[in-house]
């Protein structure tokens, strides 16, 4: 049978697969594998991971993030222009997907596309970069 004569043949007596890298098969795992553990080299201390947090929205979207009440007082009102700041509304950029009423408003924000800041200002309204 090729399994012997004295000790039984059982199934998995080491463990299945790795198992017993780090105590048993410790020799085994050095001899064949050298550096399978442990960690090599250092962490990345300089590595800025949200360096470009810049989430958009859409020039359209700007009514919503003002409200229905500042959108209504506008409109009576055409002289007094709404200010509307995206980055309390968790945004950072406005880009230029679609229409906006003749409104004048004024929309400050980190950054703004070139097609946003011209319908803005085809309507009226001023952009104004924040820090």
């Amino acid at each position: 049978m090729g399994h012997g004569r004295v000790g039984k043949h059982r199934k998995h007596a080491g463990g299945r697969g790795n198992a017993g890298g780090q105590h048993h098969h410790r020799i085994w795992f050095d001899k064949f594998h050298p550096g399978y553990f442990g960690k090599v080299g250092m962490r990345v201390f300089h590595e800025y991971k949200y360096r470009k947090w810049a989430p958009a929205t859409n020039v359209n979207k700007l009514w919503h993030l003002a409200g229905e009440e500042a959108y209504n007082n506008a409109k009576a009102d055409p002289t007094k222009a709404v200010v509307v700041d995206v980055l309390n509304h968790g945004y950072s950029k406005v880009i230029g997907t679609g229409k906006i009423p003749k409104i004048p408003m004024i929309v400050r924000a980190r950054q703004f596309s070139k097609r946003a800041e011209f319908k803005i200002r085809q309507a009226g309204g001023i952009c104004q970069l924040r820090a």
